[in-house]
């Protein structure tokens, strides 16, 4: 892969995008300051290559035509006080655990992406948040500012976007340690489990379906048979392509083809908040070869949807595109039939996925934003559900989790009541499922896809 000299000023990159509306961007004090840091990123090597990016896309083909399910979940924010190997092992392990369930309950192939080694960004709702009179810049994520409400700490520092990329860097070669070097052998189903199956009822679940997943691994070896895929696992990274300084600072020429790739991630996806027609992320997004997605939330008409394959998809090229709706749990019945069979009868095929966290967010009374598992389930369901009656392929979910045992969602088999939630509330932003949450959930989607 050739590295661009200056990445900014390439067709697909500037002046295209910089030219349009930019929402959601930092308002940065020094701009030669930035200047000077993306400059230095535009020499970084790579984070992912072009191939990895080109083989995710071929994974997505197969479930935009509905021969696999796409698994795709992490932190809602990453923090650069959390890049430590047991972190981000428990984070792949809960991942690891969930495909297992899917894979062998639900007898599809899993699509792994993680939203890892890169989602240190976050969109807002409100510029400022205040607080007892005080008014400062909202918390944006670790790539941006700081979370502490200080004045110092709210002022975006464009050195966050060099720590992002080491950061991202040092994720990344974990994962792939961990993913290459026998921890994801499927042998260890049952060393996932260890630490968790004597406490918990969806562990408990989880442990007989190791037993089984176990005995079928025995017997296929007795027959001679030993694939190499059961050694190794495919684990791809995304993340939402946020600050588009930083994107196209990491945006890459590909020697073979001569296509521009965001190396930064596997793939990247533009949120609810930003995929604007007219504006400067949509038109990144149309110049990079990854796969890329797109949040579909409650205000989405039909048109939209159509308009934004022609500019991501102009080809109709599976893989290329994936569609992640963001409706709620009350409204994704209504609002989603009406997408899915526009953008079906148009011949697009794209990746259709459930992001059941989003549109589910309330406020308890103690101040915590958290998610009813229950409506996080019931989004889910419906999702099914209109895939079903339409005759289309519902492709995956898009969940934010953790493996760790926070108590930032209420319910689920484990219960968290409202009354938990400061017991281990860690989020820097919005609420995630725990480890006992996201295998609930996993046996409960694989039932949804058997049924």
């Amino acid at each position: 892969m050739t590295v661009n000299a200056d990445s900014s000023t390439t067709s697909a990159t500037a002046p295209s995008w910089r030219d349009l509306p930019a929402a959601q961007q930092p308002d940065y004090p020094d701009p030669t300051a930035l200047r000077a840091v993306t400059q230095e990123l535009e020499a970084y090597p790579p984070l992912v290559f072009a191939g990895e990016c080109d083989q995710l896309r071929t994974r997505l083909a197969a479930v935009a035509r509905g021969e696999a399910f796409l698994l795709q979940g992490g932190d809602c924010a990453e923090a650069f006080d959390q890049v430590s190997a047991d972190q981000i092992r428990a984070k792949l392990k809960t991942l690891l655990q969930m495909s297992a369930v899917l894979t062998y309950a639900a007898s599809v192939p899993v699509v792994k992406v993680g939203r890892i080694a890169g989602q240190y960004s976050k969109p807002r709702s409100k510029p400022t948040e205040t607080r007892d009179g005080l008014t400062l810049p909202s918390y944006r994520g670790d790539s941006v500012n700081g979370a502490e409400f200080t004045a110092a700490a709210r002022v975006p520092d464009p050195e966050r976007l060099r720590r992002m990329y080491h950061a991202s860097a040092a994720t990344l070669n974990l994962v792939r340690g961990f993913t290459t070097g026998g921890y994801a052998d499927l042998r260890q189903v049952h060393a996932w489990n260890q630490d968790f199956v004597r406490t918990s009822a969806s562990g408990q679940r989880y442990e007989a379906l190791a037993r089984e997943i176990d005995n079928a691994l025995n017997f296929m070896k007795a027959c001679g048979a030993d694939p190499a895929e059961f050694h190794s696992v495919e684990f791809y990274a995304s993340h939402e392509a946020l600050l588009l300084d930083y994107e196209a600072a990491l945006t890459r020429t590909d020697s073979r083809s001569g296509k521009l790739y965001d190396v930064s991630g596997h793939m990247v996806w533009i949120g609810e908040r930003t995929r604007q027609l007219d504006g400067a992320h949509v038109a990144f997004a149309a110049g990079i070869r990854n796969p890329v997605g797109v949040k579909l939330g409650p205000t989405t008409a039909p048109e939209e949807a159509l308009a934004l394959i022609d500019r991501l998809d102009p080809e109709r090229e599976p893989g290329r595109l994936t569609f992640i709706t963001r409706m709620g749990a009350d409204r994704v019945r209504d609002l989603l039939p009406a997408l899915v069979e526009r953008v079906t009868a148009s011949g697009a095929q794209v990746a259709w996925v459930c992001d059941p966290m989003h549109g589910n967010t309330f406020e308890a009374a103690s101040g915590h934003k958290t998610r009813r598992f229950d409506d996080v389930l019931d989004e889910v369901k419906g999702f099914f559900e209109v895939h079903k009656g339409l005759g289309t392929h519902p492709g995956g979910i898009h969940v934010e989790l953790t493996g760790d045992d926070v108590t930032e969602c209420v319910g689920g088999g484990d219960e968290i009541f409202v009354d938990d939630l400061h017991q281990r509330y860690e989020t820097a932003c919005d609420p995630r499922l725990n480890r006992s949450q996201s295998l609930d959930l996993a046996f409960l989607v694989a039932e949804m896809y058997r049924s």
